[in-house]
């Protein structure tokens, strides 16, 4: 009996911790112990519990044998490979990943093929379960960094070391593969890379063909189909490589069983020589022409989507696809945006026949420093699927939004509205310009329910608005003509008429002296305000987020304040917020009350640091309290509470600025930054009240010094405050 037209398997969804070990100078950093992962076993319980069921898996042969194989060292392999076979996770073993080998070799090594071949075959002697390894993830991606850019160990910067290092990669790829197969005959090849494609203006039309081309070269090795007369071939001749080194791969043939394709918004690059439009960092040359290289969705109305890269593989090598990686460094709507564009994507080329097997919901535990491309220390913390910043993971809106996936289930409405990368906001580089077709602008197309915002034409609720908007997040904003919270009516009326599905509380009393002579004003505000939006958003099962104050807390103190502290308030003020957290926790178990510290940033004038440098300017005296705080950068509370509105969070957070200082240190610090005579400030003779705010939940705010630079580099230069500028994990190919 026939069997008929057997229906088309469905588009799987894959998972992936970032795993890099890196090495600059001799530093090697390692995400898995950034992240913590190395020490967190139930780590794969919770990714099954997403309903993963395929992981890339690092098994580093810098984290196993940094000396050698004699010494190496399986116990956290072995732990967390029979764990994933318990939970029916399989895995994709990766060997390296964007590393150079253990100390005592590299990638221009020629000795490094064969050893880690030798680690390949003892991995596979240990785990002869394993059926499916990536050797070297993205071999050209990390030659780059490598080899040509000199980022990253061993610091050369050449084509010819370039191209010699991607040639040793692809041949310890094929004899890795080799010696996995002489224990694991089934075992498959998932060769990934970065395939980003490059564009330019028409004098650079010869330069971004050349890097086009490119940019398969690792696949082309592999399936041996690089031949004489190809452009490459003979530019690595012409540059002094043997001809038996690319002739090798002609009688090594190792063709990918899988070719995963890693997508990132940084990934399509655009060529301009008219340098005057660009940073001074985004320029560079070839000998012939200098040009700025910049991300193509920065300057460009059509980069090469995803699905256009997927089909280009496809019609090239006629081998099964997969998106191998899939991380948006940015805020949460936007990441989930990003995963619901490439899973879209992948569907398009699956309805256009192309053979595209899974997406990957990449760095489920996030990435550090990945925006410095791992050149520098900094903590910079991307959270993915997972938030790593609390005393255990914390699932994130993206975390379920991959559970859905993972179940076949659709994606909610702010995955549905479009992304930056779609919207006018995203070009920096000679938007409008005749080489530079414009995007349309228009309104941000969102689907769903707005955030209603009350107390708009305070600070906060003036920031959260501006941000809001930029996100592409549907927003209402009411004064208190519109909507004043002490009014049970108001609230109602404007709760029926906007149907939000979140309340940001940005309004209240916020006169913090005044308030011991204006106590009932200041009760109602901030105490029966929050417990009528409370009771209101219970009964319309709307999110609420309220704000508290560090004044909750007085007295002395030798650390910072946690979540877990007792209030005790000194004032009116403080009394007022201790109480509302109180009833508004009572009425409403579920809302967010956000506790926060004095406010700077670049959209008001009347915040201490502003004063006070207009002031000094000014040549006058500036007066601070005595007081330890932590000052807190507007934009950087309002994008973090976002965050946790969106990802559902509940219950007291601390949020401000890490770090903690005097107000006298704080404004002299500013002022220094700013280029101001700091001589000027003094402090009350007062004893120093201690009010600082630091988190067991998880700092999820920069460091207060960085803040600050921040803050002094945006209002001297008002255009380049742009807090929503998002950027890709990485840029690749063309960076």
């Amino acid at each position: 009996m026939s069997r008929g037209i057997q229906p088309v398997p469905p588009l799987e969804l894959w998972g992936g911790v970032e795993c890099t070990v890196n090495r600059v100078g001799d530093t090697f950093r390692d995400q898995v112990i950034l992240t913590g992962h190395h020490a967190r076993l139930d780590d794969l319980d919770r990714f099954a519990g997403l309903g993963l069921r395929t992981l890339r898996f690092p098994l580093l042969w810098e984290r196993t044998a940094s000396a050698d194989l004699a010494s190496a060292d399986w116990r956290w392999p072995d732990a967390w490979l029979n764990r994933a076979r318990a939970l029916g996770i399989r895995p994709i073993v990766t060997l390296l990943h964007h590393g150079s080998g253990p100390p005592g070799t590299h990638l221009l090594d020629p000795s490094f093929p064969d050893r880690l071949a030798r680690y390949a075959r003892a991995v596979a002697e240990r785990y002869p379960w394993v059926d499916a390894y990536t050797p070297i993830n993205e071999p050209l991606t990390t030659a780059r960094f490598s080899a040509l850019y000199g980022l990253w160990y061993p610091h050369a910067r050449s084509d010819a070391d370039f191209l010699r290092a991607v040639l040793l990669e692809c041949r310890a790829t094929v004899v890795a593969m080799r010696a996995i197969r002489e224990i694991t005959p089934h075992a498959l090849l998932v060769q990934t890379e970065d395939l980003g494609r490059t564009g330019a203006t028409p004098l650079l039309t010869y330069q971004a063909t050349f890097d086009n081309g490119r940019r398969w070269l690792a696949f082309d090795l592999l399936t041996a189909r690089l031949r004489p007369e190809d452009r490459l071939w003979r530019h690595m001749r012409a540059l002094g490589i043997g001809e038996s080194a690319i002739e090798w791969f002609h009688a090594n043939r190792c063709p990918p069983d899988l070719i995963g394709v890693n997508h990132y918004l940084t990934s399509n690059r655009f060529l301009d020589s008219d340098l005057d439009r660009y940073p001074p960092d985004t320029w560079g040359g070839n000998g012939r022409h200098r040009y700025a290289d910049v991300a193509a969705v920065r300057a460009v109305e059509r980069p090469a989507a995803a699905a256009d890269l997927l089909t280009e593989a496809w019609h090239r090598y006629r081998l099964p696809l997969a998106v191998t990686e899939v991380h948006l460094g940015c805020t949460r709507e936007e990441q989930l945006r990003w995963l619901r564009k490439m899973w879209d994507e992948a569907g398009r080329a699956r309805a256009a026949g192309v053979d595209v097997r899974a997406v990957t919901a990449w760095a489920l535990l996030g990435t550090f420093d990945w925006d410095s491309l791992l050149t520098r220390v900094a903590g910079h913390y991307e959270p993915g699927a997972f938030d790593v910043r609390g005393p255990a993971p914390r699932l994130t809106a993206l975390g379920r939004m991959i559970g859905r996936l993972a179940a076949g289930s659709e994606p909610d409405g702010l995955a549905r509205a479009r992304g930056w990368w779609e919207r006018p906001v995203r070009f920096q580089h000679g938007h409008g310009n005749a080489a530079h077709a414009a995007t349309p602008s228009g309104p941000v197309a969102v689907v769903g329910r707005p955030i209603l915002i009350a107390g708009a034409r305070g600070t906060l609720g003036h920031a959260f608005e501006r941000l809001a908007q930029l996100r592409g997040l549907d927003v209402v904003a009411l004064d208190r003509s519109t909507l004043d919270i002490t009014d049970a009516a108001s609230v109602a009326a404007a709760l029926d008429r906007v149907r939000p599905w979140a309340v940001v509380n940005a309004a209240g009393y916020v006169r913090v002296d005044q308030a011991e002579r204006e106590p009932g004003r200041c009760y109602a505000e901030n105490i029966d305000g929050p417990a009528e939006l409370a009771r209101a958003c219970r009964e319309a099962g709307s999110a609420l987020v309220t704000f508290s104050s560090d004044l909750v807390f007085s007295g002395p103190r030798a650390h910072p304040w946690l979540e877990s502290d007792v209030p005790a308030p000194a004032g009116m003020y403080g009394t007022s917020k201790a109480e509302a957290e109180r009833r508004v926790t009572e009425l409403m178990p579920e809302a967010l009350i956000v506790r926060t510290s004095a406010f700077f940033g670049l959209w008001d004038r009347h915040n201490i640091l502003t004063r006070a440098l207009d002031a000094l300017r000014g040549g006058r005296e500036w007066v601070v309290p005595a007081a330890v705080v932590s000052p807190t950068f507007v934009p950087d509370l309002v994008n973090a509470t976002l965050d946790l509105l969106i990802d559902g969070e509940r219950g007291i957070w601390h949020l401000a600025s890490r770090g903690q200082t005097s107000w006298l240190d704080f404004v002299r610090e500013g002022a220094a930054l700013a280029g101001v005579d700091p001589s000027g400030v003094r402090e009350t003779e007062a004893t120093r009240d201690y009010t600082a705010l630091g988190s067991e939940r998880g700092a999820l705010l920069p460091p207060l010094h960085e803040a600050l630079e921040r803050y002094v580099r945006d209002t001297a230069q008002p255009a380049r405050a742009r807090p929503t500028d998002c950027e890709a994990a990485r840029p690749a190919a063309g960076a």
